[in-house]
């Protein structure tokens, strides 16, 4: 990432911002929420959107946010370049004094994300993306992902032990090995850094869930889609179902076969 400004701009907003969060961990009214369907909403969620889209807007004003926690961004068009953010992916693990959150950032353009910036607070690892030049964890390239065949490495999952569709493919594929992680993000950044192999989910996902991560994961050689198999296409809804993500591309494939074809 070294000598590309933008990038090394959105990791200082990323980085900023998760010192923030840390702070805002000893004030009772920032970890203050509720669950909305599936989804804990803190204090800190709204606090973190403005810290984070100042810091970006900063960064340059002609590129505008659209945000989880901003409506309004998300019921307009959606613009040819723009940062999409999550302020805080993991906000239960947040509020309830766990490691497992993240804030990021990412510069799609047009149908897909350039820039990527996750930051994890409580472990101080950042990773960060560029398309074309790499995936690196604190500065540090991340080397191409090795060949992880069905089965083989680790499964994660934000469960004590795999549940509901981690479940079905631990015994499916015999993963034998697994691994309990936080949010979305920071899990397909362990697969990223090869310390898991694959992550698969089948409830709502949303585009600025998967938009930074995605980009690290694709740089390091792994491969993100939708639980069909098809990709994440950053046009129109910003919903989708499930996702897969692996260390190796054929396994991510031959996993979203076996689930389509259930």
């Amino acid at each position: 990432m070294s000598g590309h400004a933008l990038a090394e701009a959105v990791a200082g907003a990323v980085t900023g911002v998760g010192a923030l969060l840390r702070a805002w961990r000893e004030d009772a009214a920032a970890l203050r929420g509720a669950w909305e369907g599936g989804q804990f909403k803190a204090e800190a969620d709204a606090r973190a959107h403005r810290a984070l889209s100042e810091r970006l807007t900063a960064i340059d004003p002609d590129i505008p946010v659209v945000s989880e926690e901003d409506p309004g961004s998300l019921a307009r068009e959606r613009p040819s370049r723009y940062w999409l953010i999550d302020p805080i992916d993991g906000t239960a693990s947040y509020a309830h004094g766990f490691a497992g959150y993240v804030t990021q950032a990412a510069l799609v353009i047009g149908d897909r994300p350039e820039i990527a910036a996750v930051y994890a607070p409580e472990t101080r690892a950042l990773y960060t993306a560029v398309r074309g030049r790499g995936a690196h964890r604190d500065g540090v390239a991340l080397p191409r992902l090795p060949a992880a065949p069905p089965g083989a490495g680790v499964l994660t999952d934000n469960t004590p032990r795999p549940v509901g569709i981690a479940a079905r493919v631990a015994e499916r594929f015999g993963y034998r090995d697994y691994r309990e992680s936080g949010s979305i993000a920071l899990k397909l950044c362990l697969i990223a850094e090869g310390t898991a192999h694959l992550f698969v989910k089948d409830v709502p996902v949303r585009d600025w869930d998967v938009a930074a991560p995605g980009l690290v994961l694709a740089e390091a050689g792994g491969l993100l889609t939708r639980l069909d198999g098809t990709p994440f296409g950053y046009r129109g809804g910003y919903e989708h179902t499930g996702l897969v993500g692996g260390a190796d591309p054929s396994t991510c494939r031959t996993v979203a076969r076996w689930l389509a074809a259930e």
